[in-house]
């Protein structure tokens, strides 16, 4: 859903990543085509770590850290 906060969509695939969410690991799609793999971007700073009140955007890819 446009304008989701990080928590919210990461409940969207289960309710306890809502709960017990901490971070985001966040890359954009356009920089994960130019480098070409996730270890890649994380070599040339791309990864960001987003807190729970990140608005997601078009083309993030996003692995959540949760604790239930």
């Amino acid at each position: 859903k446009i304008g989701s906060t990080a928590d919210k969509a990461a409940g969207v695939i289960h309710t306890d990543f809502e709960k017990g969410f901490i971070k985001a690991e966040t890359i954009r799609f356009a920089d994960y085509v130019k480098y070409g793999s996730e270890s890649a971007c994380k070599d040339a700073g791309k990864i960001r770590f987003e807190g729970r009140d990140y608005i997601v955007q078009d083309g993030d890819i996003m692995h959540f850290r949760f604790n239930v």
